[in-house]
């Protein structure tokens, strides 16, 4: 929790020139405060792990400020994680974030965890911003703010699609 408040509040560089669509990567170790009583990262502590690659990924784009001047901010409207193998102490991994596409009510986000080069888990997020009289903001305009050259959405992944449409976040 520190870790995401740290980047929130104190974001790491944009990198000039960041394509949104682009892959961005956070570098982690397991800390003992991620283990649960069998001595593995814990469930819910991936859920962490995804929220602060998202921070970073907003970071790499340059967003915070542009976002932030609006008064909008990001919340996660479903998610979807599967696990394949476990993280120890003292791992160290990555957790790479990759926006997918948008419709007319939430942004899709993949994250994956790996530890050398092995799938450790995989997840989908559906995403949305708020403003902070509690409005929800178009995924079109939060894009064109962080990138005006990026119109269209990507087709989405059908298999990306077809969950969006399980969890009732798509676009009606």
């Amino acid at each position: 929790m520190l870790q995401l408040t740290l980047a929130t509040l104190r974001p790491r560089r944009a990198l000039p020139g960041f394509d949104p669509l682009a892959p961005s990567v956070t570098r982690l170790r397991v800390r003992p405060g991620d283990l649960d009583l069998y001595r593995h990262v814990n469930n819910g502590v991936y859920l962490q792990y995804m929220d602060l690659g998202r921070s970073n990924y907003l970071a790499d784009l340059g967003a915070f400020g542009r976002l932030s001047a609006r008064g909008w901010y990001p919340v996660v409207a479903a998610s979807t994680v599967k696990y394949r193998r476990s993280l120890t102490l003292g791992q160290r991994f990555t957790v790479t974030t990759r926006l997918l596409g948008w419709d007319g009510r939430v942004v899709y986000l993949e994250q994956v965890v790996e530890r050398d080069g092995l799938l450790v888990a995989r997840g989908w997020v559906a995403g949305r911003f708020l403003s902070r009289a509690g409005d929800r903001i178009a995924p079109a305009d939060v894009i064109a703010a962080i990138d005006a050259g990026l119109r269209e959405s990507p087709a989405l992944p059908e298999d990306v699609a077809a969950w969006a449409r399980a969890v009732d976040v798509a676009h009606r």
